[in-house]
């Protein structure tokens, strides 16, 4: 296992339920399929139903084992990533499918969000926050992303900042606030690891040296009131 990035669930924590819950693996790479699936088989309410190595095998499986959630790697042969998603997504719309991958630009967050995928983590984190976005995927109480193409009003497009990405932005604007880190990674869909790591390069970026200077800074450049 390496990184996580998460999608985070709506509201407290979920209860274990009494029926282990089906998920189907698939990844490329023997050793992480091994580790993912020794890192499952250690919670009692996780039911390994199968595991695929590439694109095409995973689309086959979801069919002959019917999961309930799929927890895939983004890159795999034969058939990509976003197009699996697409796949499973329509033929069998009940399957949740969380992304397992270690790429953490967001073209590729925000790509498989949009193609279906309920939850995107990235290899790295606890293990043990893999099994809660699986058990939050089952439960509906992981948000989709937006696929209408609308964003929305005040989003970070329209108040970008000179030299800060658009997550950047979206997470600098969500500090002025005044929300914690819990809450920015909730609404932007990220691991609070992941909040924290951006606001490190925001800090650097516009060279302030904690959270009240960089929201003095969108305050005095008139991205916050």
């Amino acid at each position: 296992m390496d990184t996580l990035i998460e999608k985070p669930g709506i509201g407290g924590a979920i209860e274990a339920p009494a029926v282990p819950l089906k998920v189907l693996i698939a990844d490329d790479h023997p050793l992480v399929l091994l580790g993912v699936r020794r890192t499952l088989e250690s919670h009692e309410d996780i039911e390994i139903v199968g595991e695929a190595h590439s694109g095409a095998e995973l689309l086959a499986l979801v069919e002959r084992r019917r999961p309930e959630v799929v927890l895939m790697d983004l890159r795999m042969p034969d058939v990509e990533g976003e197009s699996c998603i697409r796949a499973i997504s329509q033929s069998r719309p009940e399957v949740k499918i969380v992304v397992l991958s270690a790429c953490d630009d967001d073209a590729s967050i925000d790509g498989a969000l949009a193609a279906g995928a309920s939850a995107y983590v990235i290899k790295s984190v606890s293990a043990v926050d893999v099994a809660s976005v699986l058990r939050q995927a089952r439960c509906g109480a992981v948000r989709h992303a937006r696929t209408d193409g609308v964003k929305p009003a005040g989003c970070a497009a329209e108040r970008a900042v000179p030299g800060l990405t658009e997550r950047e932005t979206a997470i600098l604007l969500a500090v002025s606030r005044g929300l914690t880190t819990r809450a920015i990674s909730h609404e932007l869909w990220v691991s609070e690891h992941t909040v924290k790591f951006h606001l490190t390069n925001i800090y650097r970026k516009l060279g302030v040296s904690n959270r009240s200077s960089a929201v003095r800074y969108a305050i005095e450049h008139g991205l916050a009131t």
